[in-house]
């Protein structure tokens, strides 16, 4: 039984709103998902996983309290788990993200960005 191919840019063109992840795919117990981004999300961690962002279009920053990694389109950065971190966009940006399924996407922090979990696009 074969599956269609997932379009990552057919995905990202049918939603609109920024920090909302959208689940494309699973494998094993870990999603991927997609994301648009722009200006400053909450501070926040994740104390059981690591996080993969991965810039699909557009440039972003990830703020630690000791430095900023900046990632371009093509690159991709692991935060690993329990360190605190601030995503953060000027201009919009498209991001694949890779985390085991129900992680919260504002971790223990909470607050206005918290996304639904498990909504596939």
């Amino acid at each position: 039984m074969s599956e269609p191919a997932i379009n990552l840019q057919d995905k990202l063109a049918r939603f609109a709103d920024h920090w909302s992840p959208r689940v494309i795919a699973e494998m094993n117990d870990y999603q991927f998902k997609l994301a648009k981004i722009q200006g400053e999300f909450v501070w926040h961690a994740h104390a059981d996983t690591d996080e993969v962002f991965i810039v699909l279009a557009g440039a972003m920053q990830i703020e630690f309290r000791d430095k900023t990694v900046a990632l371009a389109a093509g690159e991709m950065y692991v935060v690993p788990k329990g360190v605190e971190h601030r995503p953060s966009a000027e201009q919009e940006c498209c991001i694949m993200l890779v985390e085991p399924r129900g992680v919260v996407n504002t971790g223990e922090a909470g607050g206005a960005y918290t996304a639904q979990n498990d909504v596939w696009v």
